[in-house]
């Protein structure tokens, strides 16, 4: 009896050890977390920042984002500027010099891939919302996602040596899965027609996405990317659309829709409406394929009498 209060001291002082034997990681975006959780399996506790209903450019920095920072070992960033506006206040409230910028436990998922949409030449406003580093939607490829799942592994692995070869397991098999779906879908679509496969865009956000599928994005609903549709614009949109043939005006959720069905409507075609990212408890893949499937039936869809 009398070793119980020396036994309940003992476990309180390895509580902590034992909690800490998870690495806690913190993504900006739901797709990062999916792909962080493929990684880690059961040794990584993983907390995504933005919801996938909401736009990532403009997250709300909620105090109660702070904590999770606070305790993170490892913050994965979509970068190029994606999360600017709302992701450093939160670093510096935070107080946790693991996950400042340029830390071990920072990691920057842009700094891996292969850049689409660099802007040519002087960037100003004029143009819209322009990332001058380029496009930052590169989630929706999953070829974009496997150079990031090999350095993701590898930064896991440094900060947490224990389960190191677990990550560089888990990376090699989720890169096999990424490699094998990416080519089936690519073959899928390109047995379309080449008609078939011209869309509109709502907003300059879907290049990695078409750039896979091998579709082509004949325009965009917005006149620049940020810039609310004008009539003299739209008009244009569904001029190109009826003479090409384009039946398929593509967006995600958290646009507004009104103009687009408008479109389609008129075109005598259909809205497909993409979730802003990969949803609570659902697999990457299981995403893009949803993504994927959503388009296809669109493009296959028999034409209207």
């Amino acid at each position: 009896m009398r070793l119980i209060p020396r036994l309940l001291t003992l476990l309180a002082l390895l509580a902590p050890c034992a909690a800490h034997a998870e690495l806690k990681v913190v993504a900006t975006l739901p797709d990062l977390a999916a792909i962080a959780r493929e990684i880690g399996g059961p040794h990584v506790t993983v907390t995504a920042l933005a919801p996938p209903s909401q736009d990532p450019h403009y997250v709300d920095p909620r105090p109660n984002l702070i904590l999770p920072l606070n305790r993170a070992d490892l913050l994965i960033v979509n970068g190029l500027e994606l999360e600017v506006g709302w992701l450093p206040p939160l670093q510096v409230a935070a107080r946790n010099g693991r996950i400042q910028t340029g830390g071990d436990g920072y990691f920057d998922a842009s700094s891996v891939v292969r850049r689409l949409g660099v802007p040519q030449g002087k960037v100003d406003r004029a143009m819209g919302d322009i990332h001058p580093g380029g496009n930052p939607h590169f989630l929706l490829d999953p070829r974009a996602a496997r150079p990031i799942v090999a350095a993701l592994a590898t930064r896991m692995g440094k900060l947490d040596p224990k389960q190191a070869d677990r990550y560089r397991a888990n990376a090699a098999d989720f890169d096999r899965r990424l490699a094998a779906f990416a080519d089936t879908q690519r073959a899928r679509f390109a047995a379309l027609p080449a008609a078939r496969r011209r869309v509109v865009a709502y907003h300059a956000s879907l290049i990695y996405l078409f750039d896979w599928l091998g579709l082509d994005e004949a325009e965009t609903v917005e006149p620049r990317p940020g810039i609310a549709p004008t009539p003299a614009h739209v008009a244009r949109v569904l001029s190109l659309m009826k003479k090409d043939g384009i039946r398929a005006v593509v967006q995600e959720a958290y646009y507004p829709k009104k103009t687009s069905e408008t479109l389609a409507r008129l075109a005598g075609g259909q809205v497909v409406v993409l979730p802003g990212g990969t949803p609570d408890g659902t697999a990457y893949l299981a995403h893009l394929e949803g993504i994927a499937d959503a388009l296809y039936a669109a493009l296959a869809a028999p034409e209207a009498e």
